[in-house]
């Protein structure tokens, strides 16, 4: 797979996975996500998706201040209903990175490793998402401001001629390369930037 070469320089989250563990499918139970993990589960690279990544990785780090991040022992909630706007991306990047599933998750080995019922969706909150420990309870909420990283004013434009089929093929390169420049900076210039990427704990 050739992708642009920004996407190795964003930020990885190691997580430890006792399932993982268990069924010898990684060292130690360590297992590590990228954001062309994201990519490849998603089938493109979009802010949303560099948001939904973003928002988990860092909730999951906040939640985890000492030691890995544990897969599948924690609860992810979303503001808006599955099938509202960008929802159901966004739910798809944060399952990938937290292994929470609505109903369709892994059923557990007696008793452990249940991954269903720890992903809702119409839940009351002022966020977007909110991230909870199953553990201790702590309470992560966040939200992406995407509107701080605007688009250039060429992509517009650009984007309608080549959805048209009306674009040159060097209108739609350049499509491409704005494209994925605002993706770009939503990820690098942007990912720790507090104004953009909001958590508040509850």
């Amino acid at each position: 797979m050739t992708y642009p070469d920004f996407f190795d320089l964003v930020p990885a989250i190691t997580l430890y996975d006792p399932l993982a563990e268990f069924l010898g499918a990684a060292d130690g139970g360590l297992l590590e996500y990228r954001y062309v993990d994201a990519v490849r589960l998603a089938g493109h690279s979009c802010p949303t998706v560099a948001a939904a990544y973003t928002l988990t990785r860092r909730a999951l780090l906040a939640l985890y201040p000492e030691g890995y991040p544990e897969r599948g022992a924690v609860r992810v909630s979303f503001r808006e209903d599955a099938l509202s706007g960008v929802t159901g991306v966004m739910a798809a990047v944060a399952t990938l990175l937290t292994g929470a599933t609505a109903d369709t998750g892994f059923k557990g080995l007696a008793g452990r490793f249940d991954r269903r019922q720890l992903l809702s969706f119409g839940q009351a909150m002022a966020a977007e998402i909110r991230f909870a420990r199953l553990d201790t309870g702590a309470l992560v909420e966040a939200s992406a401001d995407l509107r701080r990283v605007p688009a250039s004013p060429e992509m517009g434009p650009l984007m309608q001629k080549c959805l048209a089929g009306d674009a040159a093929a060097h209108e739609t390169a350049e499509f491409r390369r704005l494209w994925q420049e605002r993706v770009r900076a939503v990820l690098l210039d942007h990912g720790e930037d507090d104004e953009v990427f909001r958590l508040r704990w509850v």
